[in-house]
């Protein structure tokens, strides 16, 4: 299989949440593929309604491009492997509520691939929905185009009506 663009966003709010994602970017680097480029880091307000019933902590959020020659569905596997290797724990039956976790590791764009299966939709539904990726994203890739929307990673941000705090933070 010929090397592709994945673009990855990984973030986390529990536990030491820059060392997690230093872990993470090690791990996706050993597992996925080369890393040849990585936004700053980003403070981000939790997003949604959160099964704690308290508010959490911040997220710190990355994004990642990697060269792979894996599939996207063995993308999949390394990163839910690495999520799980890295303390997240994912309840079978649990309702679609966000919650708190060490790190979250979600496969963005794979090249221009447009991929809807059970198990993975690329690109992501939700992206263009976040600032949180999108703010990123526009950092390591603003003129990569949507292969679904036509429209360019900065233009996707410009648009987007999420308020949301978000911010570099280091």
């Amino acid at each position: 299989m010929k090397a592709e663009s994945l673009f990855l966003l990984i973030g986390g709010n529990q536990g030491d949440r820059m060392a997690t994602l230093g872990q993470a970017t090690d791990l996706i680097q050993q597992r996925i593929g080369s890393v040849v480029g990585s936004s700053a880091i980003y403070r981000t307000a939790p997003w949604g309604d959160f099964s704690e019933g308290t508010k959490p902590q911040d997220f710190l959020n990355q994004a990642l491009e990697v060269c792979t020659c894996l599939p996207p569905d063995k993308c999949l596997d390394q990163a839910l492997a690495i999520e799980k290797e890295l303390g997240r724990v994912r309840k079978a039956n649990a309702p679609k509520l966000y919650c708190s976790r060490p790190i979250d590791i979600d496969l963005i764009l794979y090249g221009s691939l447009v991929l809807q299966s059970p198990r993975l939709t690329i690109p992501h539904p939700r992206m263009h929905l976040r600032r949180f990726v999108l703010m990123p994203l526009t950092e390591i890739a603003g003129s990569l185009i949507h292969p679904i929307f036509n429209k360019t990673i900065s233009q996707l941000l410009s648009e987007c009506s999420d308020n949301s705090s978000c911010s570099v933070c280091c």
